[in-house]
């Protein structure tokens, strides 16, 4: 009797799963609010330690870490709706401290992507000029990982990657949401990427909210203003700008393009 009890029981539940697959509830259009969040005591420490003879740079450091919270905060939003997403940095307060023009913890982007098609359109605050770069959406090698987190009331799956060559990119997406969207220019995995995560360069992106909701298609426009470019093209003006600016260079060169 316990031998047929226990088939009947697993009978029941193969016959169950698919009837929750079904009714399973996905979110095609609303508004995520996100959290970026910079470690600036391990960023600035390792920008300091590149020129350890400069003792105006330890001294401003020490200033920083006496006078700031230790991690930075800045928000924004994602509206999505049919396989569209816009990328919007809310205006974060204006700080006269020495280290706060640091472009790796600036929010320099508003992204448009339609991830139907493949292609993006990033309005970018590069110093004092603005572009405007149109282009295909960045070809993110993923590795998906059986890891599991909850974000922002989403059970999410975690991938890893590199872009950049060299940047290593921890992302947590939920097929739950199906627009293969994310903060910034993450995109490209089976579902909204809720978290981003690079551990060397001391930033996170994390969900903190999503509001399933009606996005009206006029509040999913590409931005218009700047001055027009691709990838290759900022890539190479960034390069001509910043070839003689050794280590600081090298780290502005990664924040305009991630």
């Amino acid at each position: 009797m316990k031998i047929l009890a226990i088939i009947l029981s697993g009978s029941l539940l193969l016959c169950l799963t698919p009837a929750f697959a079904q009714n399973a509830h996905f979110t095609n259009s609303g508004v995520i609010e996100y959290e970026k969040s910079v470690n600036m005591f391990a960023l600035l420490k390792k920008q300091v330690e590149q020129y350890k003879d400069d003792s105006f740079l330890e001294q401003a450091y020490d200033s920083y870490r006496k006078s700031q919270p230790q991690f930075k905060k800045l928000k924004s939003t994602l509206s999505f709706s049919d396989g569209r997403t816009e990328f919007v940095p809310a205006e974060a307060e204006e700080s006269r401290m020495f280290f706060s023009n640091n472009a790796m913890v600036n929010q320099n982007n508003t992204i448009f992507t339609d991830c139907n098609s493949g292609t993006f359109v990033s309005q970018k605050s590069v110093f004092e000029e603005t572009f405007l770069v149109k282009d295909s959406t960045r070809k993110i090698n993923w590795k998906i990982t059986d890891e599991t987190r909850e974000i922002a009331g989403f059970m999410c799956r975690r991938a890893n990657a590199l872009i950049l060559d060299s940047i290593y990119v921890v992302a947590f997406y939920t097929e739950r949401i199906p627009t293969p969207g994310g903060p910034e220019s993450f995109t490209g995995l089976p579902g909204m990427i809720l978290g981003v995560a690079l551990p060397h360069e001391n930033i996170t992106w994390f969900a903190t909210k999503v509001t399933e909701k009606v996005v009206d298609e006029k509040a999913l426009t590409p931005p218009k203003k700047g001055k027009p470019t691709d990838n290759k093209g900022l890539r190479k003006t960034l390069d001509n700008a910043m070839k003689d600016w050794g280590n600081w260079g090298q780290t502005y060169w990664k924040a305009f393009l991630i």
